[in-house]
């Protein structure tokens, strides 16, 4: 008797792919992952959860992905996220030409693969907000997580997903009717109510959401710069304590001769522990990568 033969797990091709957001939810819904990247990201217990190719993702041709189930695309952001800042500098910056073209590109690997194929490969690519000025509106976004390509018509629900999250409230203790009568006991007294502001957003810790923060620690601005209400915030202090990086991994010269500890002086932008926290907080939420994941898996390979 001819033994069954098992299905095909689902292949996925995971292009920029960091951390392995978008693979942690296509690995955890039963697919099969290959990602490809220009670095090797490993800090601590943390790295990508699949094979990994070191490759230039501008090197590849989509003809060899024409096995592929679904295509995933989570492209450098530092140039759009840079030229939506409110600065004259920022401002005054001629288009992303790089952030454009690595976006392109990965449309260019999908019609490739889609061409060997003969039949589409569907594909999903995400960036933030302000990409949207320089590569078109985006189909649907999660929170900050701006999503193109085939969006399925029904996503998970979320509140705020920021990709610079503050605080996550569950963690610390919060406790909204705490805040409230203290609110109310301040107005009673006559003082102005302080508002609990703690990422520099404006916004005060009552209406903040709990759902989607990417990564806990505070906004990358707010690091101690003078003037500033909130400082030592860095999302690099609060991600180092739990990955085992030595903080002393990239530190600046003048800051280490001298002893300083604040995160900004400690903590160059070509630093271990500053690209743990920025592959860290690139990372694609759970609930949205397994989400894309259920609805692209094949319906031959489920039954």
């Amino acid at each position: 008797m001819t033994p069954q033969r098992r299905p095909r797990r689902p292949l996925c091709i995971d292009l920029y792919c960091g951390l392995g957001g978008w693979s942690d939810g296509f690995l955890a819904e039963g697919w099969q992952c290959i990602g490809f990247d220009i670095e090797q990201h490993v800090y601590g217990a943390h790295r990508y959860p699949a094979q990994l190719v070191l490759q230039d993702v501008r090197t590849l041709h989509g003809s060899q992905f024409r096995d592929a189930d679904m295509i995933v695309s989570s492209s450098p952001c530092q140039e759009f996220s840079y030229r939506a800042m409110p600065w004259k500098r920022a401002k005054a910056l001629g288009p992303p030409v790089l952030g454009m073209e690595l976006f392109a590109q990965a449309a260019r690997i999908q019609r490739e693969a889609s061409e060997a194929a003969g039949h589409h490969i569907p594909m999903i690519q995400e960036n933030v907000r302000g990409a949207q000025k320089y590569v078109g509106r985006a189909q649907w976004h999660y929170g900050s997580y701006y999503l193109w390509g085939d969006v399925p018509a029904l996503m998970p629900f979320t509140h705020r997903a920021v990709k610079v999250g503050g605080i996550k409230l569950s963690e610390v203790g919060f406790n909204v009717q705490a805040c409230r009568n203290l609110k109310a006991e301040n107005a009673a007294d006559g003082l102005k109510n302080p508002g609990f502001r703690f990422d520099g957003s404006g916004r005060s810790m009552q209406t903040a959401s709990v759902e989607g923060l990417k990564k806990t620690g505070g906004s990358w601005f707010n690091i101690g710069s003078p003037g500033q209400k909130v400082t030592n915030q860095n999302p690099v202090a609060a991600y180092i304590a739990t990955i085992g990086v030595d903080e002393n991994a990239g530190t600046k010269g003048y800051a280490a001769r001298l002893g300083q500890s604040t995160i900004s002086r400690r903590h160059g932008s070509k630093s271990t522990a500053r690209k743990a926290a920025s592959a860290a907080i690139a990372k694609i939420p759970a609930p949205l990568a397994r989400h894309i994941a259920q609805v692209f898996y094949p319906t031959e390979d489920a039954a």
